[in-house]
């Protein structure tokens, strides 16, 4: 994935990708998996890890943060369990200090003030203290993960921000970002004809507004 299009990715917001996935058919709103602070954005391309329960095949910790390269995102698949975490204090410091993207968590994590300190962006569906430890295991890394109801592959994109996460097959990802950019133009021409002291009605009928995310 270049980046070039990661840029203009990250200078997107989810609500007018969220708009452009509904314009082309594209599922791909990870509900329920928000930012644990609001100032957290994050995008880049997904390195993906599945956990299931510990059971007779054993148990497993998270020291596939060693294969993570540089601005990738680790989006972990734990089954939207959230009595147990898969990411806490160790993983945060050496993912910042990996420069990684961020991270996704599909259940939840633990030592929020590390993050916070090192402002390194985690989007969960929570937070709590008890460690996954002795009770979670990987099933699968580089392997389709669930996250919000939503299939992620590897190398697909993300984009997380206030208003939640958003994911992008890799495949078409060009095509979405650029009728996000698209949208977000109307968007702001809309704005910017409100400023200048049109109606919202006036301005959304020239922008045909109502029909910016209408599937094609």
């Amino acid at each position: 994935m270049s980046n070039t299009l990661i840029k203009r990715l990250r200078a997107l917001e989810t609500p007018c990708v969220s708009d452009a996935l509904d314009r082309l058919n594209i599922k791909g709103q990870c509900a329920g998996i928000m930012p644990l602070d609001n100032r957290f954005r994050l995008a880049g391309p997904a390195f993906t890890v599945k956990y299931v329960p510990a059971d007779e095949h054993g148990r497993s910790v998270g020291d596939f943060i060693d294969d993570v390269a540089h601005g990738a995102v680790p989006v972990i698949d734990n089954g939207a369990r959230l009595d147990a975490t898969v990411w806490g204090d160790l993983m945060t410091t050496i993912a910042s200090q990996r420069e990684l993207g961020g991270t996704v968590i599909d259940g939840v994590c633990r030592d929020l003030d590390r993050a916070l300190e090192l402002d390194y962006p985690l989007f969960t569906q929570g937070r709590w203290m008890r460690t996954g430890k002795d009770r979670v295991r990987i099933e699968g890394i580089q392997v389709p993960v669930s996250i919000g109801g939503i299939i992620v592959n590897p190398g697909d994109l993300l984009l997380g921000d206030i208003n939640g996460l958003v994911a992008l097959p890799a495949d078409r990802a060009e095509e979405i970002i650029e009728a996000s950019e698209m949208i977000a133009d109307a968007e702001e021409s809309i704005r910017n004809e409100i400023l200048a002291g049109s109606t919202l009605r006036d301005a959304r009928a020239r922008a045909g507004y109502h029909q910016l995310q209408t599937r094609r």
